[in-house]
């Protein structure tokens, strides 16, 4: 069945529509030709990364029967790279589930880590790489906030990764390096100690870039432009899980500005999209951001190319159609380098996206 977009997503549609899957999925044109030595498109067959061409790896996927090597983006595109100016609710954005829970990543010495990992590279190299949004856990510990992959709201020694003001001030070495870019941070927050994350930001050298919680829209209407956030130097949004800290703090309540979908298990669960009960329903209209939560509850590193195939783009057009017909601006996935590896037709780019009389279109 075709769902089309009502009037108050129009301008969303044919923007948004666009570079979410251009975000996802450009990377997947080939020419299916024989190539070496730098010339390797993507998917194309590959003997090692420099017969790829540039911005490409040379990879495989053997849980969808790729075990060939062939040539796989490496970045995503930055969706302001193709349409700039727009509202920046009118864009979507890769982001990283517990960005900080990196395979390698050093334990506390003396301990053996005992929780699960989530990504394969440094939050550095994810920025660089095109993602632009993170997940990060935050607690109380070792008299310091840290980022811990943990449970019962508490951090302990074997699920501590690191203080979190490390990775704080890679993002602000990247948005000053950066000037055009816009990072969002969305905090899982266990945080108790009075002002502890507005000292946390502000230690990181971040405040500056601070987005104001008195601007951002609450009655469903566009954000800035992106051009207009720039200038204001308004580059940093963060949100948190605890709603009396927008008050207290200045920091935004996740909630009251995002949708979301179930996390884990029930938002891969193919054929539905169900709306995660701390978040708005997706037919509010006073929220005007979408994030689309797909990871499974455990994580499989080896499997992570395979979710990120065509039934990724089949959820995206689920979630789009539970949400109204609005496009994720955020999606949130494990293992983000695996993103495009499992995409294996050819017209996949297409398939999904129509354009009708105007009207953006999903099948």
């Amino acid at each position: 069945m075709t769902c089309f977009m009502d009037h108050r997503d129009l301008s969303r549609a044919t923007a948004t529509g666009y570079l979410f899957l251009l975000l996802l999925f450009s990377s997947f044109i080939n020419i299916w030709s024989s190539c070496s030595n730098g010339s390797c498109q993507v998917v194309d067959s590959c003997s090692h990364s420099t017969d790829c061409g540039p911005g490409l790896f040379c990879g495989n996927c053997p849980a969808l029967g790729k075990t060939q090597p062939f040539c796989i983006r490496g970045q995503a595109t930055i969706p302001t790279s193709v349409i700039g100016g727009l509202p920046f609710n009118k864009y979507s954005w890769l982001v990283t589930h517990n960005s900080f829970s990196i395979v390698g990543a050093p334990a506390l010495p003396g301990v053996q880590r005992f929780t699960f990992y989530n990504q394969e590279d440094t939050v550095t190299n994810q920025l660089k790489n095109g993602v632009r949004g993170l997940m990060l856990d935050m607690y109380d510990f070792n008299g310091d906030i840290w980022l811990c992959h943990s449970f019962r709201g508490q951090c302990f020694n074997f699920t501590a990764f690191q203080p979190a003001i490390n990775t704080l001030r890679e993002v602000e070495a990247f948005l000053s390096k950066n000037p055009s870019e816009i990072v969002t941070i969305i905090i899982e927050d266990y945080v108790h100690t009075p002002k502890g994350l507005t000292k946390l930001f502000k230690n990181a050298g971040l405040d500056k870039y601070w987005f104001p919680v008195s601007k951002m829209p609450k009655k469903g209407e566009d954000w800035p432009t992106v051009t207009e956030m720039v200038k204001a130097n308004h580059r940093l949004l963060v949100f948190t899980s605890v709603a009396s800290k927008e008050e207290e703090e200045g920091i935004a309540y996740q909630w009251k500005y995002l949708l979301e979908n179930e996390a884990g298990d029930p938002g891969v669960k193919p054929g539905s999209c169900p709306n995660r009960k701390e978040s708005q329903p997706f037919n509010s209209k006073t929220a005007s951001l979408f994030l689309m939560n797909y990871f499974p509850t455990y994580p499989v590193e080896d499997e992570a190319c395979k979710e990120h195939s065509a039934r990724l783009a089949d959820r995206i057009r689920t979630c789009y159609k539970a949400a109204g017909s609005m496009m994720p601006n955020f999606l949130a996935v494990n293992f983000y380098l695996d993103l495009v590896t499992g995409l294996d037709e050819k017209e996949f780019l297409l398939r999904p996206m129509v354009t009708q009389k105007g009207k953006f279109v999903l099948d």
